[in-house]
């Protein structure tokens, strides 16, 4: 019984000396997903095989009579400089762009190049991709949990390591990655949005809980845009740096009421930068984004408005997928409507406007609550 109890006091002070470790690290992120296995990462089949490294292959004596060092190196150093530069980008052109206190990255890549990399990056990260959708450019993460903000101690750390399911933040996010054609040719932009949800008691006696939204997270997405440049080869302080927050504290959107009800917003903004802005704007409130034309300025979504039915407290033994769609009937599902939202340029500004799935503008309060939701992101 002692020998037990000395044993149980070892394992947690070694645990204790792993968390002031993980502590004294500052790991912000540690995410877990909800599944307990990542899926292999799979080469498309389009993509050519790699080609054979022959940077140590033997020379031929034959052909030159002689085998020396500077005739060797000579010869290796071309294919090794190619070689290099196939692995990253031009360091120097990856860079941050920003409009007001959103913020994107631009890799010197075409995006055929760049969506694997991205991919992997999540992977890598402990993500599941849970939407792969390279047509339309959008990538989306299954909700994980953040374990890094679960407070650590001797006591949790040893029971983390048998039933580590005992503690949980009552927080999930999720992250869509969105890629499009940069304004300089041969070039991509990423943007990342944050999407996050809070389980709360949905009543006074604490017995069931529900999941609900929470605000975007800016400084998560700034997080992962400095590892993503990283894994670019990017320095951290040079990454750190580009991510300082230069916010303009300037109105940049204006919601315009009609006579007949109608609605639209005004970005300061030519078209290039405001159809960004909407693109990123879309992400983070959580639209489906279905497909997108941009010759003609048009973005083709799917939104559920929570409010067109009563908030229903699921049952107590759902399991947390369940739970987020807290707003749903079990017994009639709702379903999702498309829409578009159309960005224009007028004049010097830029006009952003809801329309229901037929092109006509949507005066419906469901229409009027989209465009407050974009503007509330927008602004």
């Amino acid at each position: 019984m002692k020998r037990n109890a000395v044993y149980l006091v070892l394992v947690a002070l070694l645990a204790g000396c792993s968390s002031m470790q993980d502590l004294m690290q500052g790991e912000k992120i540690q995410y877990k997903s909800e599944s307990k296995q990542l899926p292999r990462l799979e080469v498309p089949p389009d993509l050519t095989a790699p080609s054979r490294d022959d940077r140590y292959a033997v020379p031929d004596i034959a052909t030159h009579g002689s085998a020396t060092l500077s005739t060797y190196n000579a010869e290796r150093g071309g294919a090794l400089r190619a070689s290099t530069s196939e692995v990253l980008p031009d360091v120097a052109k990856v860079h941050i762009e920003r409009a007001g206190s959103e913020r994107w990255l631009v890799v010197p890549e075409a995006p055929e190049k760049v969506w694997p990399v991205v991919k992997e990056f999540w992977q890598g990260l402990g993500f599941l991709i849970k939407t792969d959708n390279p047509e339309v450019g959008v990538m989306e993460t299954d909700w994980a949990e953040n374990r890094a903000n679960i407070p650590q101690g001797p006591i949790r750390n040893l029971l983390g390591k048998v039933i580590d399911s005992v503690y949980s933040t009552g927080e999930r996010d999720k992250f869509r990655t969105r890629l499009e054609r940069g304004k300089t040719p041969g070039t991509t932009e990423i943007y990342i949005s944050h999407r996050g949800m809070a389980e709360v008691y949905a009543d006074n006696d604490k017995v069931n809980t529900v999941w609900q939204p929470r605000p975007p997270d800016p400084e998560l997405e700034a997080e992962f845009l400095r590892r993503l440049m990283l894994r670019y080869g990017v320095e951290d302080a040079r990454a750190k740096a580009e991510l300082i927050s230069k916010d303009e504290k300037i109105e940049r959107a204006k919601l315009v009421r009609a006579a007949n009800g109608s609605g639209s917003l005004e970005l300061d903004d030519a078209f290039d930068r405001a159809w960004r802005r909407v693109g990123l704007a879309l992400d983070r409130v959580g639209f489906t984004v279905e497909d997108r034309d941009r010759s003609k300025g048009y973005y083709f979504v799917r939104y559920v408005d929570p409010l067109i039915d009563g908030q229903k407290a699921p049952d107590k033994d759902k399991g947390f997928l369940s739970k987020l769609a807290f707003w749903r009937s079990d017994k009639t599902p709702i379903k999702a409507e498309q829409y578009r939202v159309l960005v224009k340029q007028s004049g010097s500004v830029s006009e952003v406007q809801v329309q229901n799935k037929d092109g006509q503008p949507d005066n419906t309060d469901t229409g009027r609550r989209i465009l407050s939701l974009l503007h509330e992101q927008l602004k």
